[in-house]
């Protein structure tokens, strides 16, 4: 538990509440996406030793969506593809392709009115090379070599953070993969449960992503749990 730490640094990350991602009108749009904004909104008034929102930032070529393939293999939620490493063609990943969203320079790539932006202390985009889906706001899924890696780690690192706190959209695609690699960095890495929503909020959607986050020693904590209390508590 974070009592047990004799330095207890927390980090929020928001990551990509974005109009692409949210009802009434986004392209790729969550159920129930924005009404977690007020939730985060009131997390962004702790005291947090810093404050990171993310952002899906794509390139209209981007790999990712359905209108950059040919048929038929070119159904946004339904299509699958495999994607080669482009430095090392025998590493590949299988990736659902999805509608354009979150295009650079368009509204839908923008943060949500609704989310209290002056709390925040630093925009990480992501999912910026086209030739590589990039779900967690770290780097790619690519290992022999990474092929885009953001300045998350750096920010966190910087920061001296010790713990961090995962909110935002969605629960099973970048918050998961987003929350992995942030124990994969070495830091404690909650989930705030109240303030995520999934694509798929099914068990074999939500509750499968959950039990990969709790497989990789991440814990999904409630708003009036002990460990945000601790962050209450540096105030």
């Amino acid at each position: 538990m974070a009592s047990q730490c004799t330095v207890f640094n927390p980090a929020l990350i928001v990551v990509d509440l974005q109009e692409d991602f949210c009802p009434p009108n986004g392209a790729l749009a969550v159920a129930g996406g924005r009404e977690i904004a007020p939730i985060i909104n009131s997390l962004l008034t702790l005291p947090f030793t810093t404050r990171i929102a993310t952002k899906d930032y794509h390139p209209r070529a981007h790999i990712s969506f359905a209108s950059n393939h040919p048929p038929p293999d070119n159904k946004p939620f339904e299509s699958i593809i495999t994607i080669a490493n482009p430095y090392n063609p025998s590493e590949t990943q299988t990736s659902r392709l999805w509608p354009d969203h979150c295009v650079q320079g368009t509204p839908g790539a923008e943060l949500i009115q609704e989310l209290d932006a002056k709390n925040i202390q630093h925009v990480v985009e992501k999912g910026k090379d086209e030739r590589v889906e990039m779900y967690s706001a770290f780097t790619d899924p690519f290992e022999n070599p990474s092929v885009s890696t953001s300045e998350l780690a750096k920010i966190l690192r910087e920061a001296q953070t010790t713990h961090v706190f995962v909110t935002g959209l969605a629960t099973d695609y970048c918050v998961k993969h987003t929350a992995i690699d942030a124990a994969k960095e070495g830091f404690k890495t909650y989930v705030v449960k109240d303030a995520v929503r999934g694509v798929d909020p099914s068990p074999e959607g939500c509750g499968a992503a959950e039990k990969d986050m709790e497989a990789a020693g991440i814990v999904m904590v409630r708003l009036d749990g002990e460990e945000l209390g601790m962050v209450k508590a540096r105030a």
